[in-house]
């Protein structure tokens, strides 16, 4: 596959003679826009001849891990929720024949708006007025998510439905357990905490489809201030919706908070309502008890430092350029998710 100078991933012509002949809204040839963001997928905004514009993604080039960066996961969510409440992009091509372009890649409709992974990202786009009405379509698109029954809408078999929590704590546990020597840090709370989750994992209600890292960073957020699509599918599986309720929660980051994970993140500015008002509105929405919502804020505070704790050791081996990173930032970051875990789990024993 030659690429020279082109965009990185894509045999254009191969790509384009694709299109041409499986996906009728577009007309070749097309122009080629990178696309920032969407972790390190291949991700392009093509614009063809009538000036119809849509997106196209494939993974990364190079070997990569078994489960990772599964386009036709991605595909089959967007295509199941595309006549649903949710809003995504909507599916207009999926190829499954690596030849074409050395990996799977899918097309999807291209959707006006801005994804907010900053505080300036917010104040720059969303006016202070409008922030409550932002606030409430990001919690709202979440209930009607998690209102989906997934075999209704044909993704029953995305995962696997029963045992989420104690899938997810044996899988985070070991990642920490492996880390450690590497990471040259570890801390006894994330042993402490593991022994007490996993002996008081709530009963799970039915599975619901849980995004996995819904946030402002993976929405495109729209002129009126509400969610035009959600976007980054591809960790998405079956499971426990209050754990994603949660991570959605402790994500949502305000000024006034003590000491917090990240700092500055889109929620992070003036205007915003409380965590505890988004709550109560997703479990109005929703009919969903949260007698146990401590429990997955704990859950998950504890699984962020499971992952902040892989990616630091990462670096620690040389597995990752430390270049222009702070590893001291990290590891407050490892520490200040363990207090909050601590804080939560706290209020529950």
């Amino acid at each position: 596959m030659s690429n020279q100078g082109g965009p990185e991933g894509y045999d254009v012509p191969a790509v384009a003679a694709w299109i041409a002949e499986n996906v009728p809204s577009l007309s070749p040839p097309l122009q080629w826009t990178r696309l920032e963001g969407g972790h390190s997928n291949l991700t392009y905004l093509i614009e063809d001849t009538k000036g119809t514009s849509a997106v196209v993604r494939r993974p990364p080039q190079g070997e990569l891990l078994p489960k990772a960066h599964d386009m036709g996961r991605e595909w089959a969510i967007i295509s199941a929720l595309g006549p649903t409440e949710v809003p995504v992009a909507s599916a207009l091509g999926f190829c499954e024949d690596p030849a074409v372009t050395g990996a799977h890649f899918y097309v999807m409709g291209h959707v006006e708006g801005k994804a907010l992974h900053t505080c300036d990202d917010t104040e720059a786009w969303v006016p202070i007025n409008h922030r409550e009405t932002l606030a409430w379509s990001f919690f709202d698109v979440l209930a009607e998510l998690h209102a989906l029954d997934p075999d209704e809408i044909g993704l029953g078999d995305l995962g696997k439905k029963e045992n989420y929590i104690g899938r997810q704590l044996k899988t985070w546990y070991r990642s920490w357990t492996s880390s450690s020597a590497a990471a040259e840090y570890d801390d006894p709370r994330a042993h402490a905490l593991q022994q007490f989750l996993e002996s008081n994992v709530p009963d799970q209600g039915p599975a619901r489809v849980v995004h996995g890292d819904y946030g402002l960073h993976n929405c495109l957020i729209n002129e009126q201030s509400q969610v035009a699509a959600v976007l980054d599918w591809e960790i998405s599986t079956l499971g426990d919706p209050l754990a994603d309720l949660a991570y959605a929660l402790n994500q949502w980051t305000l000024p006034e908070d003590p000491n917090p994970v990240r700092a500055n993140i889109g929620s992070a500015v003036a205007g915003m309502p409380s965590r505890e008002s988004l709550s109560e509105r997703y479990a109005t929405r929703t009919g969903c008890d949260l007698s146990d919502l401590d429990f997955y804020i704990g859950f998950n505070w504890w699984k962020s430092a499971m992952i902040i704790h892989g990616v630091y050791a990462r670096y620690m081996t040389g597995k990752k350029s430390t270049d222009g990173v702070d590893l001291d930032d990290i590891r407050l970051r490892i520490e200040r998710s363990l207090d909050k875990a601590e804080i939560a789990i706290n209020r529950i024993r």
